[in-house]
């Protein structure tokens, strides 16, 4: 396993040898959905420059200081975050002429809180759906090696002008991830494949795709995982009820929205129907399509009822473990062996050491396909 370290304003480049022998510990914690996070620890002279240069830029009089952390196993290289940083803290060392520089960030979602829109003249999109709105926020963080990925929704909204015409709310970020949430999709930057390029994804959780190699647990020398455990809860779901409003009668029309589309299928074959409706009655007062797609966003908060975590020796496993992918499960029972998705990943690297430690969830008991690769 070999670890690369880029550092710098705007374009980073690898940091020297002597930087790179004082990193002691390197914290990463990838969400499906959220931004991702970054703490690196460093043991360091009093003396060293690294001090004055990362406290500058936790105090904000360096604005944009770039981290991008790399890892290679077997021969792979995977960007783990591109962020820049936001925190530093200096804490006493072992003895008085070292101490040790803490250095936390985010990913490049911080770069897009740093100015609020909201209430300045000239920000309206007028007759553009969200989709459009979000391709034009993105294109102006170009310059970040961010590629905007926006899948359209199913039923686009095109605002009429003289109806309604959306005008931005708060910083670049919480629009663009208030839009997604009003279709039931998410919004997250996905660091590489190269360092210094990322993808800004706007779309539906995409549950479908070639699972990653099997966690094994209890399967002697196959086993690849150190912990490994499941819980269900068959109440967590709840089926969202909208209300279609005929314009000639003003009878308003409940119509049930499932949790489950194309690319959300059920990896478990038993599990129970939702025990609870939520009726969503502002919904009459919309349009069709809005009250559909507000709709189709409660459906989406619904909870998988299966949830798993562990941790894992990559070295052992043999390669890195990816959020928001299927992973194979075999060792732990009929019940939760099968296909699961990856909701989070925290990787630890240390000296002659890297674990990750996951969280894992679909909807349903007992697998869906009949043999889980390995």
């Amino acid at each position: 396993m070999h670890l690369t370290l880029l550092v710098g304003p705007v374009v980073p480049v690898p940091v020297p040898q002597p930087v790179l022998d004082a990193l002691t510990r390197v914290e990463v914690n990838a969400p499906d959905e959220g931004a991702g996070a970054f703490t690196l620890q460093f043991t360091l002279s009093v003396q060293s420059p690294l001090h004055t240069l990362f406290l500058l830029s936790g105090g904000g009089v360096v604005p944009l200081l770039r981290v991008i952390v790399v890892v290679t196993v077997n021969g792979m290289p995977q960007v783990l975050i591109d962020g820049v940083v936001t925190r530093t803290e200096v804490v006493p060392g072992a003895d008085q002429r070292h101490t040790t520089l803490q250095v936390t960030g985010d990913d490049l979602t911080a770069v897009m809180t740093k100015l609020e829109f909201s209430g300045l003249p000239g920000l309206p999109y007028p007759a553009m759906p969200a989709e459009a709105i979000v391709a034009l926020l993105l294109a102006k963080y170009a310059f970040l090696g961010i590629v905007p990925l926006v899948i359209p929704s199913i039923a686009i909204d095109v605002p009429i002008p003289t109806n309604r015409i959306p005008t931005q709310q708060g910083s670049d970020l919480e629009y663009i991830r208030l839009l997604a949430e009003r279709v039931g999709y998410v919004f997250y930057l996905d660091p590489g494949p190269l360092p210094g390029m990322s993808t800004a994804y706007w779309g539906p959780k995409i549950k479908v795709g070639v699972p990653q190699p099997a966690l094994n647990a209890d399967m002697d020398a196959a086993s690849n995982v150190d912990e490994l455990s499941f819980s269900y809860d068959g109440n967590a779901r709840q089926l969202p009820v909208v209300y279609i409003q005929n314009e000639q009668t003003k009878v308003p029309l409940p119509l049930p929205i499932p949790d489950i589309g194309p690319l959300n299928p059920p990896l478990g074959l038993i599990d129970p129907p939702p025990q609870q409706f939520r009726p969503l009655p502002e919904t009459a007062k919309y349009s069709p399509q809005r009250a559909l797609l507000l709709g189709m966003a409660e459906a989406a908060k619904s909870a998988d009822t299966v949830t798993g975590r562990g941790s894992l020796d990559v070295v052992r496993y043999g390669r890195v473990l990816k959020p928001r992918q299927l992973v194979g499960v075999r060792g732990v029972g009929p019940a939760f062996d099968g296909l699961h998705y990856v909701t989070q990943v925290r990787h630890t690297i240390r000296r002659g050491e890297y674990r990750q430690s996951f969280q894992l969830s679909r909807k349903g008991l007992v697998s869906t396909v009949p043999l889980v690769p390995s």
